[in-house]
């Protein structure tokens, strides 16, 4: 179990590490910099979104495979992703290339804000093609617990992207400065090289070569059980983005202030949650293999330790984070207002972490045991109702500004987080996941 989080949390910390570069980078031109920075990687995040439909099912169904001893099975299944993560992929790069100035416009991006990130979103298009196969590549290796190789390619690509992005946005070496578009440039070469990277592994590694059709094709047969697990996931996350969207716009028409203090503290909240985020992740992989195997016992112990840990970490990271609140807020301004409200916002954080350590732990659980659906139907009034329209009422209508969306983001996580449990202590996933062992090994008598 170590073996598998702490490559994975290390895996999020640089992910996060330099997700925090780049904000620091973009607001060391100005506070509308680092708003537009951060909207266009919302936007990003949003039509990455479309990879979820696979990604959220990949792993799930190889793990299930894998515990299953179904090795060919499990290998047909990344061939069949890749050539899914190229369509998604593709569509992904072609709406930011071609519709960015209106999504950020659906966004409510300032007027100030508008010009840099128009430019920056279109020059990040081409980079979700690429991370698109990355991520469906890597979900593949963490699925045979290859989680140190993955660590390794993404160490490989952060400091090529790091290596890069310096000279071309500030124009070092001789190179003109070319500001965020030299990020994402810098970006996108990155993951061109993780991809070279995981193409090795996955011939090392796996023993698997990808051909040339590999790269388009779409079949069904393995596509099904990937979608059966990922279609409910993604409009899970779909739904929860959407939601989340209409808090990024509720901070957008609060001003440039609001947006860039709800930017540097969602990327300090980033590294609260990665404790969280890698025992979610772990749980999938390992919930996956047990069910594959028949061990639902098993996996019901292994999700109430994993959720206890957690939800404590959580807590106690959380205050952390919130007691350095203006020594970790002054890496992005020194704006007297930015770090007074951002203050607050990281305290509402203590109040909102361990709820949402319920939703990243259990929901992957359901998730791994083949309850794909519950978390969406169950989960998308919250949604709608406490997230979007939480956030509008308690920050605009009501007049709190961002500590009402805050208070809207912890409400749903909360109400979300204890639904999942109540469902997992129910043992409400049993039939679902009998019944997806039985599907790997049809004459198998499972556990119960």
């Amino acid at each position: 179990m170590h073996a598998l989080v702490w490559p994975l949390l290390a895996e999020l910390g640089l992910a996060m590490a330099i997700s925090v570069a780049g904000t620091a980078l973009a607001s060391r031109s100005s506070d509308a910099a680092g708003a537009a920075f951060a909207i266009a990687s919302q936007v990003t995040a949003m039509l990455f979104l479309l990879f979820r439909i696979i990604g959220a099912g990949v792993s799930v169904v190889v793990t299930q495979k894998l515990g299953a001893r179904q090795y060919d099975a499990a290998q047909n299944v990344a061939r069949a992703v890749v050539g899914a993560s190229s369509w998604l992929g593709g569509i992904s790069a072609l709406a930011g290339w071609l519709a960015a100035e209106p999504l950020l416009r659906l966004l409510n991006t300032p007027a100030d804000v508008l010009p840099l990130a128009v430019p920056l979103l279109k020059a990040l298009a081409l980079a979700m093609l690429f991370d698109a196969w990355n991520a469906a590549m890597a979900s593949v290796m963490r699925a045979h617990l290859r989680t140190r190789d993955t660590l390794l390619v993404l160490v490989a690509m952060h400091v090529c992207h790091l290596a890069l992005a310096l000279p071309l946005m500030f124009g070092w070496g001789g190179l003109p400065a070319i500001g965020l578009p030299g990020y994402a440039l810098a970006l996108t070469l990155s993951r061109m090289l993780g991809l070279a990277l995981h193409l090795i592994l996955w011939q090392r590694q796996l023993g698997i070569r990808l051909h040339a059709q590999d790269w388009w094709r779409l079949p069904r047969a393995e596509l099904a059980a990937v979608l059966h697990i990922g279609l409910p996931g993604a409009a899970e996350n779909i739904a929860w983005r959407l939601a989340f969207m209409v808090s990024v716009a509720t901070a957008a028409e609060l001003g440039a202030t609001a947006l860039a203090t709800q930017a540097y503290v969602l990327q300090v909240m980033a590294g609260v949650m990665m404790f969280s985020i890698a025992s979610g992740l772990t749980v999938e992989i390992m919930v996956g293999y047990l069910i594959g195997a028949g061990q639902l016992r098993q996996a019901h112990q292994l999700v109430q330790r994993m959720l206890l840990r957690g939800a404590l970490v959580a807590l106690l990271i959380a205050a952390l984070a919130a007691l350095a609140a203006r020594p970790l807020l002054g890496w992005f301004s020194n704006d007297e207002h930015i770090l007074a409200g951002g203050t607050i916002l990281l305290w509402l954080t203590v109040l909102l972490e361990p709820g949402r350590t319920f939703n990243l732990v259990v929901i992957n659980a359901l998730r791994a045991a083949g309850d794909a659906r519950f978390p969406l139907l169950a989960g998308a009034l919250s949604m709608l109702l406490v997230l979007a329209g939480g956030s509008w009422l308690f920050g605009v209508v009501l007049g709190w500004g961002l500590p009402g969306v805050w208070l809207a983001y912890a409400a749903d996580e909360w109400i979300r987080g204890l639904i999942m449990w109540r469902r997992w202590q129910a043992l409400a996933w049993v039939p679902h996941a009998r019944h997806a062992r039985k599907q790997l090994v049809p004459l198998v008598v499972v556990e119960g």
